[in-house]
C-alpha cells in the first residue's frame, strides 16, 4: 500500500493547497497521507476533508524546527490532538520570531542592496509560517529586481536555491532559521499532555545519521526516524534502516513533495520516480494503523 507522510502545503512551503495537494497523491495511488507543514497546523482540517472525500487514511502530521542543546533538527509530530491551545500558543511564538527575523532581513536587502520590496505587502501575504521560497518569488516577480540578483550573486540564470542561499542565508544578515526553532523538551513535555508520535526527519540530508546522537534523542522520547526520502542517498538510506532496526524505532517515508518544476522538464517532482509501500517500513503500523489492523499486504 502506497502511502506519503511528508508533503508540504501553501500554508507553510508548499504550493499546492491541501484540497490540491490531496488530489494530486490521490492521482499517484497515495492511499495513507499526512501534511506536515513547518510549525504550523493551519491547514490540517481542509487537507482531512480532502483526504476523506478521497478514500484516503488521513494523519495528522507537523514537521518542526528544534534544537538539542546547540544541535538543530528536523522533527515530524505525528498522530497528535492538533487543536491543543499550548501547541497552537508555541507555535505562533515561532511564526512571529521567525516574521520578525525576516521582516529585519528584508529592510536591510532594502537598505543594503536597494532591492525593491514592500516589506509590509509582502509579509501581509503570510499570516501563519513565513515560507523564504515564496518570499523570493515576491523578489524576483519584480522586474527591477533581477539584474541586482544576478550581479549580486554573478550568475545570469540563478535558481532558487542559489537566490536563497545568497540572500537569505549569509554571514552579513545570519540565518532565518535560528529564529523558527523550539527547545525539544518542551516539545517531549508537550507530547506527553497531547500524543503523537516524533520521528527525525530525513536525517541522511542534515548528517544526523548517527547512533550516539539518535540513542540520546530515544532516550528522551523519540519514537522513530524517516528512512524512505528522496534526500537520502540508497547508502543512507541502507544505515537508516540498520538503525532503525539497532535501536528499535519506527521507520516512516515521505516524498517531502513541495511544488512542480515547471519550465517543461519530463521529471516534475519526487513522485515522478520514488514511492513509499508501507512494507518496506518497519513499525509503521504504528502510525497508520486502520481499524487496529496491520499494515495491507495489497499495492
Amino acid at each position: 500500500m502506497k502511502i506519503d507522510l511528508q508533503l508540504h502545503s501553501s500554508y507553510s512551503d508548499g504550493y499546492l493547497t491541501p484540497t490540491e495537494l490531496v488530489k494530486f497523491i490521490a492521482k499517484n495511488g497515495v492511499k495513507v497521507a499526512s501534511l506536515t507543514d513547518h510549525n504550523t497546523v493551519r491547514g490540517q482540517e481542509e487537507f482531512k476533508h480532502a483526504c476523506r472525500k478521497h478514500k484516503i487514511k488521513y494523519i495528522v502530521g507537523l514537521e518542526l524546527y528544534v534544537k538539542l542543546g546547540t544541535k538543530k533538527l528536523n522533527m515530524l509530530w505525528f498522530n497528535f490532538n492538533a487543536s491543543d491551545p499550548e501547541l497552537h500558543q508555541i507555535l505562533r511564538a515561532t511564526q512571529l520570531r521567525r516574521r520578525a527575523k525576516v521582516r529585519k532581513h528584508l529592510e536591510l536587502l532594502v537598505e543594503k542592496y536597494k532591492l525593491k520590496i514592500d516589506v509590509n505587502k509582502v509579509l501581509d501575504k503570510y499570516n501563519h509560517y513565513v515560507s523564504i521560497n515564496h518570499i523570493i518569488d515576491d523578489i524576483w516577480d519584480v522586474p527591477k529586481n533581477k539584474p541586482i540578483i544576478k550581479r549580486l550573486l554573478e550568475n545570469k540564470y540563478p535558481r532558487e536555491g542559489e537566490i536563497i542561499k545568497g540572500l537569505f542565508y549569509n554571514k552579513l544578515f545570519g540565518s532565518i532559521m535560528h529564529q523558527s526553532y523550539i527547545n525539544i523538551d518542551r516539545i517531549i513535555k508537550l507530547r506527553k499532555k497531547i500524543g503523537g508520535q516524533l520521528i527525525l526527519n530525513h536525517p541522511g540530508k542534515n548528517h544526523d545519521l548517527k547512533l550516539d546522537l539518535l540513542e540520546k534523542l530515544k532516550k528522551i522520547g523519540l519514537d522513530g526516524i524517516e528512512v524512505l526520502t528522496p534526500h537520502h542517498s540508497i547508502g543512507s538510506t541502507m544505515y537508516a534502516q540498520f538503525l532503525a532496526k539497532k535501536l528499535n524505532l519506527i521507520m516512516t517515508g515521505g516524498s517531502d513533495f513541495h511544488r512542480f518544476e515547471g519550465d517543461g522538464f519530463l521529471i516534475q517532482s519526487s513522485m515522478d520516480y520514488f514511492s513509499i509501500d508501507c512494507r518496506q517500513l518497519r513499525g509503521i503500523d504504528k502510525i497508520i494503523a486502520i481499524s487496529g489492523k496491520e499494515c495491507p499486504t495489497d499495492n
